[in-house]
């Protein structure tokens, strides 16, 4: 895919992430920050990226868009290890997901992961590099000088357009993450059926964080909120894991895609395996062919 837009000009990138916020606001079957998809079709799932671009375009390849009715959800897509000057780069690949957007409206689908919400709310957060929202201002900084504060609004309003689930009609639900079980007395699980407020995105407390933050689940919690949304599985992101993927519990499978071991997920739209099922199904993202800079 070659980019059609300048990237070394800030008002083309700022045009850039100004036109994909409107495709995510605007991607049919939006329901406040949920996104219902079709029943036909094909999605394939991503766990977090953290900038890793090798995986990220393996991923595309292996989506294979250009397809009728193909679907790519990605998550976690900023704030990755490498610097460059001592900067993070990781507005480029916000950059090429927007491209994607752009090419294939409606069927791309990134989800608001934590690092993101940090970003957007300007919360410190870290990969151990140090603070990864300082460091990403600096990737903007170095690459736009003065006009770095212009496309950081544009990619505010990118992250700010990122639905916070995206839910098959056979009920398999992704999100960056759930709630902590011991949270859960604190969490409004309306929060997806509709538009996020400034006070969903922050701690301790706000829906958004919430379900972008836990890592400890219980059988209740998850039947509790598999009745009032309703779901029947969870593919998640965020969790700590060796080797790509891992089985939380009959509910939950957790995916990461940003290492070289990362895994992805493909499913039908209108099927609903079980956690077993996908695992079964988890694909090593390297072994994946890949045929040129796809970006």
């Amino acid at each position: 895919m070659s980019s059609s837009f300048d990237w070394s000009q800030a008002d083309h990138v700022i045009t850039l992430f100004r036109q994909a916020s409107g495709i995510l606001l605007g991607t049919q079957g939006r329901t406040g920050c949920r996104v219902d998809l079709p029943h036909n079709g094909v999605l394939t799932i991503s766990g977090d990226l953290h900038d890793h671009l090798p995986n990220f375009n393996r991923i595309v390849a292996a989506a294979k868009l250009h397809q009728e009715n193909h679907h790519l959800l990605l998550q976690e897509l900023i704030h990755g290890p490498i610097l460059v000057h001592g900067c993070d780069m990781s507005w480029r690949m916000l950059a090429r997901v927007a491209e994607l957007l752009l090419e294939f409206p409606g069927r791309v689908h990134p989800i608001l992961g934590n690092h993101e919400n940090s970003q957007l709310t300007r919360v410190g957060v870290t990969k151990g590099g140090g603070n990864s929202v300082e460091l990403f201002e600096d990737g903007l900084s170095l690459t736009f000088g003065d006009d770095w504060e212009q496309v950081y609004d544009a990619i505010d309003q990118f992250l700010l357009a990122m639905p916070l689930a995206v839910r098959t009609p056979s009920g398999v639900q992704c999100t960056h993450s759930l709630p902590d079980a011991v949270l859960m007395g604190r969490f409004d699980p309306t929060v997806i059926d509709r538009e996020l407020t400034k006070e969903d995105r922050i701690g301790p407390d706000g829906g958004a964080y919430l379900t972008t933050w836990g890592r400890r689940f219980t059988d209740e919690q998850l039947t509790t909120l598999m009745e009032v949304w309703p779901v029947k599985r969870f593919i998640i992101g965020h969790i700590k894991i060796d080797g790509g993927v891992r089985r939380v519990n009959n509910s939950v499978v957790a995916l990461a895609s940003d290492l070289d071991d990362g895994m992805l997920v493909r499913i039908t739209l209108d099927e609903c395996p079980t956690a077993d099922e996908l695992m079964s199904r988890a694909t090593p993202i390297q072994v994946l062919p890949f045929d040129g800079d796809l970006m």
